[in-house]
């Protein structure tokens, strides 16, 4: 798997190479009325990916961490069951105590 996800991020790296050697002109930006910029067109689409990518991370930071943090509890819950239940495997496996048992 490791080799398939190089191979595939080594050919994404040529062809974006590529397209940046080919698309070297100048484009004007327009954000708002009155507001133009200028710059080869690979750095502004260079950098709205890189806006995007932090932008997603951002929207999914909250739900990684409440999985997270659930993740944490079922697993401190897991381990007091299971020491739970290793203390009752120990006890049913010992014999009862002489002074336990009450003569009726």
């Amino acid at each position: 798997m490791k080799i398939i996800s190089r191979i595939l991020s080594i050919l994404l790296f040529v062809v974006f190479f590529g397209f940046a050697l080919q698309n070297k002109s100048t484009v004007d930006l327009q954000f708002f009325p009155g507001t133009t910029m200028q710059g080869p067109l690979v750095l502004f689409l260079l950098g709205f990916f890189v806006f995007g990518a932090i932008l997603g991370v951002l929207a999914m930071a909250p739900s990684v961490l409440r999985h997270r943090r659930n993740a944490s509890k079922t697993k401190k819950a897991l381990t007091s069951l299971q020491k739970e239940q290793e203390a009752q495997r120990l006890a049913e496996s010992q014999a009862p105590q002489p002074d336990s048992i009450k003569n009726i």
